[in-house]
């Protein structure tokens, strides 16, 4: 799965973590550009979810991507940029995903 995370400069340890659970950076936006606040644009093409660090975006830029990501039908992933509060937020959100999904690829 493709996503797009919004939020912290720099990622740190965070790229392995999305990789346990098959999860690719296709995006990286810091959302300190003014235009991140205002504009309403799509999301990049094939991104499959969108994750949040919440500690370190405004209200205003966290709206303006969980906008985009209704908007697309995309799964959003609130959290604060930690490890453990990633691992935390996934294995929540993905555990639901899963629990509807039909595909058998071992992760029930």
């Amino acid at each position: 799965m493709n996503a797009l995370l919004v939020g912290a400069d720099r990622l740190g340890n965070i790229p392995d973590v999305l990789r346990t659970f098959g999860i690719r950076i296709a995006a990286h936006v810091s959302g300190r550009d003014t235009t991140h606040q205002r504009r309403s644009a799509p999301l990049p093409a094939g991104i499959g979810l969108v994750i949040l660090f919440t500690d370190f975006i405004g209200h205003n830029v966290m709206q303006r991507f969980r906008d985009a990501a209704s908007r697309e039908g995309v799964m959003v992933v609130c959290c604060r940029r930690s490890t453990c509060a990633l691992q935390q937020a996934l294995g929540r959100r993905l555990g639901e995903a899963c629990a509807d999904c039909s595909v058998a690829c071992g992760r029930r």
